[in-house]
């Protein structure tokens, strides 16, 4: 992971689980336009936005489809940073190995140093 990041560099969080709310697809759509704009993007994955990765997903109680379409595109759009909160996995019983995609998992102390290592943060 690079260290040094500069003024075009933007953190996408991702908190929400892909079912229940629309936060989740907007903060995707939020980075797909974002990367289609030139910015260098990196998405962070915390708590239940960590359940996006998952495969296998299904359709939520209330019809949303599950991620997987979307985020099989952010390679197209040159998103290759990809960080999940190490202790989010881990309350969700979770392994990195489980997801769809290869993800870095972040100690606490490097999620501090990731978040203070960006000036434009958008979190969903």
């Amino acid at each position: 992971m690079r260290e040094q990041h500069d003024d075009n560099d933007l953190l996408v969080i991702l908190r929400h689980g892909p079912h229940g709310s629309s936060w989740l697809k907007e903060g995707l759509d939020a980075a797909l336009v974002a990367a289609a704009f030139g910015r260098r993007v990196s998405l962070l994955f915390m708590g239940e936005g960590v359940t996006a990765l998952m495969t296998n997903q299904q359709t939520g109680a209330l019809g949303q489809k599950g991620t997987a379409a979307t985020l099989e595109m952010l390679e197209m759009y040159d998103i290759e940073t990809l960080l999940v909160d190490a202790q989010g996995l881990s309350c969700l019983g979770l392994s990195s190995e489980e997801l769809m995609l290869e993800v870095e998992c972040l100690s606490s102390a490097a999620l501090a140093r990731v978040l203070s290592g960006h000036r434009l943060v958008l979190t969903f």
